[in-house]
C-alpha cells in the first residue's frame, strides 16, 4: 500500500495490485491505425475501486463510430464499455453496488459506462451520468494509475464512482456484456415514457431496431403495451421477429397513431414526432451524434401536448433494474443469440471489421480467454 497526493493535496492511500502475467490491454491510437497491445503489470486501487477480470466485451456502435473517426475520442485509448466480468480485487476501504451491499471478490458484475464524482449539482440531482467531472470507460484517455480504462482488455480499473451490479451465475455471458450499454439505456428511454404514459395497453412504436431499439421494444411489450418496431432493413426487423415483435418498414408507420414514441436509430427524429397522438410522448434515444438540423412543428407539439424528452446513458439504478430485467422477463427472449460471434481479444481489428460490416449481427464479442 501507499500513498500519493489527489489534486487536493490530500493522501489518497492506493493497494498495488501485482497481475501475473500480466494484464492485456488493445490500445487504440487513431483512425486508420491497428490497435497495438500493452502490458499493464499491475495498478493502484483507490480506497474504494475495484479491479474486475473480463469475461466478455462487445462491440457497441460508439465504439465503430470511433475507430472510424466518426467520433472524437482522446488517444491512446482502450476502447469497450459493454463488459460482464468478476472482480479480483477491492481497495482498501471496500465497494458497494447499486443496492448498497459490500462488493467481494468473486462477485460477478456489471457496471456502468459513467464514472462520477457523487458531489456535484448534477450527480446531487440525480444525474450522475452527466457528472461535473465525468469519465468514461472506453471513452477516457490512458493515463497514469488508470490504464485499463475500458473493456478491450483483459481486466478493468473501475473507479470510485462507478455503479456496479452484481449478475447471476446462471445467465449467458453474451445477454450480460451489452447491459452496460444498450440494455441500461433502452431500460432508461422505456423509463422516461413511461413516466409521462402509463405502457400497459399503450400503443408504443419504435424506430431503429439496433440492439436499444429492440430491447427498449420488449421491455415495453412486457409492460403490456401493443409494441410496432419499424426498421429499413429486412434483417433486422426478421431478427425482431424472433421477439415476437411486429415489425415493418419505417413507412408503414401511420402517423399520429402512438401514444409513445421512442427514436432509437437518430434518423426518424420528424417522423416519430409525426407519429405521436394526443397527450403521447416521444423519447430521442438515438441521436447522440452531429446529423443534419430537424424541422420541428412546435404549433404541433403544443397543441398535441406531446411530451419530447431526450435520454443519454443511464443512472444506477436503471443499470440494477436493467440487470434484473434480463434475470427475470428477459430470460425468455434470445438476447444471447445476438453476439453473432467471440473473437480473441488480440483479434480485435477483425472483430471491428465484422462488426461494421452492413450484414454484421447486433453485437460481436472479445474475449481474453
Amino acid at each position: 500500500m501507499r500513498a500519493v497526493l489527489a489534486q487536493t493535496g490530500a493522501p489518497v492511500r492506493r493497494r498495488d495490485v501485482t497481475l501475473r502475467p500480466a494484464a492485456t490491454a488493445m490500445v487504440w491510437l487513431g483512425a486508420g491505425q491497428r490497435h497495438e497491445r500493452m502490458a499493464v503489470p499491475g495498478v493502484a486501487l483507490g480506497p474504494r475501486d475495484v479491479l474486475v477480470a473480463v469475461e466478455l466485451s462487445t462491440i457497441c456502435g460508439s465504439d465503430l463510430h470511433t475507430v472510424q473517426g466518426r467520433r472524437a475520442a482522446p488517444t491512446p485509448l482502450v476502447l469497450g464499455h459493454e463488459s460482464v466480468g468478476r472482480i479480483i480485487a477491492i481497495g482498501d476501504d471496500g465497494a458497494s453496488a447499486v443496492d448498497a451491499s459490500p462488493l467481494h471478490v468473486g462477485d460477478r458484475v456489471v457496471w456502468s459506462v459513467t464514472v462520477s464524482c457523487e458531489q456535484c449539482d448534477r450527480c446531487r440531482a440525480g444525474f450522475p451520468q452527466k457528472c461535473r467531472d465525468l469519465a468514461k470507460y472506453g471513452h477516457s484517455r490512458v493515463e497514469p494509475r488508470w490504464e485499463l480504462t475500458g473493456g478491450f482488455a483483459g481486466h478493468v480499473h473501475l473507479r470510485a464512482g462507478t455503479a456496479i451490479v452484481r449478475v447471476p451465475e446462471t445467465l449467458p455471458a453474451p445477454a450480460l456484456a451489452p447491459v452496460s450499454c444498450a440494455t441500461a439505456t433502452a431500460w432508461a428511454a422505456v423509463a422516461r415514457a413511461a413516466a409521462v404514459r402509463p405502457l400497459d395497453g399503450a400503443r408504443v412504436v419504435v424506430y431503429g431496431a439496433g440492439l436499444v431499439g429492440l430491447t427498449a421494444a420488449v421491455i415495453a411489450a412486457e409492460e403490456g403495451a401493443d409494441v410496432r418496431i419499424a426498421d429499413p432493413s429486412p434483417d433486422r426487423r426478421a431478427t425482431a421477429t424472433r421477439f415476437e415483435l411486429s415489425a415493418v418498414p419505417p413507412a408503414a408507420v401511420d402517423a399520429e397513431s402512438a401514444d409513445v414514441v421512442i427514436e432509437a436509430s437518430g434518423h426518424a427524429v420528424s417522423a416519430a414526432i409525426d407519429a405521436a397522438d394526443t397527450g403521447g410522448v416521444v423519447v430521442l434515444v438515438g441521436s447522440v451524434f452531429p446529423a443534419d438540423p430537424v424541422p420541428l412543428d412546435a404549433e404541433r407539439i403544443v397543441r398535441g401536448l406531446v411530451t419530447v424528452a431526450g435520454v443519454h446513458n443511464y443512472t444506477g439504478q436503471e443499470l440494477a433494474a436493467a440487470v434484473a430485467f434480463m434475470a427475470g422477463r428477459g430470460r425468455a427472449h434470445p438476447f444471447a443469440d445476438l453476439v453473432g460471434s467471440v473473437h480473441p481479444l488480440t483479434d480485435v481489428d477483425a472483430a471491428l471489421a465484422e462488426a461494421a460490416a452492413p450484414d454484421a449481427p447486433l453485437r460481436v464479442g472479445l474475449t481474453p480467454r
